[in-house]
């Protein structure tokens, strides 16, 4: 039987098409392990502003289908952009909101960021228990692979400090150790947001520091990250160093401390500036009803007090108190009374507060003979070794 011309160009054409149907479409589709019976839904949530990554019930959604029984899914929706974007892939049970994120634990976390270029394609692998934990790209981009990096020091952060931890916070004398577990969970990503070489998984980072938006303890971590990524074309960068911007900041290493004059526990009004060490000042901001501040005084303050005050030491103590007299009970009674105390009596509601722009205490600034802060917000054993370390003294 002879072949038209059309059955010739046929039957060429159908290795093209099977060699092309093999292919998966440019887009974001996976494939979850644990289908357990269950419907569950993936969404692609495209979060509007830098405060809105990582944040629950925030961003919008843009894509949504429902995990098939075998575990794959595809999106179909996705759309396009002229740039590359941040984007969060979501797992869901059906009848949970959208954006309900899980962002406590790491370790239960139901989402993952994902920077998603036109064009590409991005294929998924996970599990339904632990979906942010076991995610995974089938040769995921360069960003992709930064972002996955990232997610690898947040989780192992997490389990070294801060899982499984319990401490005692009724009456407030573990909380330095709360913190310092957080510090060392937060340096993690800090370390890793001024290394990248990536923008947008630099401010998943960010964002991961501190979910709920707070960096009064590592303000200059948000100094860095605006200088470092201000020439960046992307208008997150607008928002960043809005957050960065000195005035809604507390003092900052490197800033010298202001001049205040300050009403004393004697009555009288003197300048910080006029009773300053030497060499080393401390301004300790504490209460008389904070229980880490009072342990402070007791088994740190004084004993570096007592060893260093010759060699150019010295502490000036000011209290967020509105109660004079448990404010003087409390300098004695935890023999604070060898260095001096300052209050404006109004609480935490006091102008040297707002100038210092500290919310949280205890809290302390370390200043040179100058003036100029060279260490912020050590304690216990941190500062112990800070002070020797400053005055070459054996403690």
């Amino acid at each position: 039987m002879k072949i038209s011309s059309i059955q010739q160009l046929f039957l060429v054409l159908i290795p093209v098409f099977i060699f092309f149907s093999c292919e998966s479409p440019s887009g974001i589709s996976g494939h979850l392990d644990g289908v357990d019976g269950n419907e569950y839904i993936v969404y692609v949530i495209k979060p509007q502003s830098l405060q809105e990554v990582g944040a629950s019930y925030f961003g919008e959604v843009i894509d949504s289908v429902v995990v098939q029984t075998d575990g794959s899914f595809q999106f179909n929706n996705i759309p396009e952009t002229v740039s590359s974007a941040l984007l969060e892939i979501v797992l869901q049970p059906n009848g949970k909101p959208a954006t309900f994120l899980e962002i406590e634990d790491p370790s239960k976390s139901n989402y993952m960021p994902i920077v998603w270029t036109i064009g590409e394609r991005i294929k998924i692998s996970a599990t339904i228990s632990g979906f942010q934990k076991s995610y995974a790209i089938q040769d995921p981009s360069e960003v992709n692979e930064s972002l996955i990096k990232l997610r690898d020091i947040h989780q192992e952060a997490f389990q070294t400090n801060i899982a499984g931890q319990e401490w005692d916070l009724d009456d407030g004398t573990e909380l330095l150790d709360m913190e310092q577990a957080n510090l060392e969970f937060q340096q993690e990503l800090i370390q890793f947001a001024q290394q990248t070489e990536y923008f947008l998984p630099a401010m998943v980072a960010l964002r991961w520091v501190s979910p709920e938006g707070v960096y009064e303890r590592v303000p200059e971590f948000l100094v860095n990250q605006c200088s470092k990524w201000k020439e960046e074309d992307h208008n997150w960068v607008t928002s960043l160093c809005q957050m960065a911007s000195p005035e809604s900041l507390p003092v900052l290493i490197g800033d010298q401390f202001p001049k205040e004059r300050l009403p004393m526990v004697d009555r009288d009004t003197l300048s910080i500036y006029d009773i300053m060490g030497e060499q080393l000042t401390i301004v300790d901001l504490w209460a008389s009803w904070c229980a880490p501040c009072r342990k402070e005084n007791r088994k740190v303050l004084t004993p570096l007090w007592d060893q260093y005050h010759e060699n150019g030491f010295q502490i000036v103590g000011y209290g967020l108190e509105s109660d004079r007299n448990a404010w003087i009970a409390a300098i004695a009674t935890d023999g604070a009374d060898r260095w001096y105390h300052a209050s404006e009596l109004q609480g935490d509601d006091s102008e040297f507060l707002r100038k210092l722009r500290v919310q949280t205490i205890p809290a302390n600034f370390i200043l040179d003979a100058q003036g100029t802060v060279i260490a912020k917000n050590l304690h216990g054993e941190e500062l112990i070794a800070f002070v020797k370390g400053q005055l070459g003294q054996e403690y």
